[in-house]
């Protein structure tokens, strides 16, 4: 038997692996997102937490706010759609 990498497993693990060095050096980032209204908002904030719940990724700002990874655009200029995923300046 053969293990195969799933095709979109790379890409989530760059973009998990980005989230978690903005949580650990505690580097402040311009987070560019839609909330539930639909509304583009801007946040700078550091990323105090990435988590999985309920089936969805999740980021936990340092002042509080909880964001869906789905609704986030952009973190500093780089979208963490996978699509987009190696577009970090």
């Amino acid at each position: 038997m053969t293990f195969q990498a799933e095709p979109d497993r790379e890409p989530q693990r760059l973009i998990q692996d980005t989230l978690q060095e903005y949580r650990t050096t505690g580097r402040m980032a311009e987070i560019i997102y839609r909330d539930g209204a639909g509304q583009v908002c801007i946040a700078h904030d550091v990323i105090r937490d990435v988590f999985s719940r309920a089936g969805s990724d999740f980021v936990m700002l340092g002042r509080g706010a909880m964001l869906e990874l789905d609704h986030i655009m952009t973190i500093d200029g780089w979208s963490p759609r996978a699509g987009n995923v190696l577009t970090q300046p």
